[in-house]
């Protein structure tokens, strides 16, 4: 559950870090300026579409800190596969499910790297990680 006061204070540094009003913040991300508005003060939670947008318009803003504050920000670019948090201890029977997981995502990856369309696909997991993969 993202916690709109939180959200806010998230949203705040986006638009201190890159310098930009509200008004600004709202043009670059193709927005309405009452939808930040109504984000700021926390009348509203953001939609898909809003996190989409950030996400899409700035790099160094990671989908897991905007929406729950875990993660860093800015976000470096050293890899394009980021995993947020550790995973947890596996058991000694989780190996081949890992492997034949690893081997399916290299799968997917390589039928969509020449795609031009797709610019990122993010995998979340239960235990609230996620990896984000960009073909």
């Amino acid at each position: 559950m993202i916690n709109n006061k939180e959200f806010a204070d998230r949203l705040r540094m986006i638009m201190n870090h890159y310098q930009l009003s509200a008004s600004a913040f709202a043009e670059r991300i193709q927005v309405q300026r009452s939808s930040i508005s109504h984000l700021l003060s926390g009348r509203n939670k953001p939609s898909l579409d809003f996190v989409m947008r950030v996400v899409k318009e700035f790099d160094e803003v990671e989908l897991y800190w905007l929406l729950n504050g875990k993660g860093k920000f800015p976000m470096s670019n050293e890899t394009s596969e980021n995993v947020i948090a550790p995973s947890p201890p596996r058991k000694s029977g989780e190996a081949t499910r890992v492997n034949q997981s690893l081997s399916t995502t290299e799968s997917v990856k390589s039928q969509l790297s020449g795609d031009p369309g797709i610019e990122r696909i993010v995998v979340f997991y239960q235990d609230g990680t996620f990896k984000a993969y960009t073909p």
